[in-house]
């Protein structure tokens, strides 16, 4: 599955990345401390999380996830959303929690 196939079948608001869209997805990580999905999260993954700072991206690229959904309706800061463009990490946004978000995501890479 892309990230623009859960951005449109989760309802998700694109913030900054559009470039990467059309990457693959291998699954998904939900989790705030950053050294925890740099132990964690594998490439491809979606990363869930409400944080919302610049180094939330330096993760993403390292780890070469595919996107970042923020939940509760987290906004990416200035910078954040200017270097995931950068880095063609595509972030995405909902007013949903990480738990009913990551829930729904599971079931779309799993059920389809």
């Amino acid at each position: 599955m892309k990230v623009k196939e859960i951005v449109e079948k989760l309802g998700l608001q694109i913030y900054a990345g559009h470039q990467g869209l059309e990457k693959e997805i291998s699954g998904g990580y939900c989790a705030d401390l950053l050294s925890d999905v740099m132990g964690n999260s594998k490439q491809g993954m979606v990363w869930i999380t409400l944080q919302n700072h610049k180094n939330v991206i330096a993760v993403a690229s390292l780890k070469d996830l595919s996107a970042v959904i923020l939940v509760n309706g987290t906004k990416p800061h200035v910078d954040t959303a200017e270097q995931a463009q950068a880095e063609n990490i595509p972030i995405l946004g909902t007013s949903a929690g990480a738990f009913e978000t990551a829930g729904k995501l599971w079931h779309l890479l799993n059920y389809i």
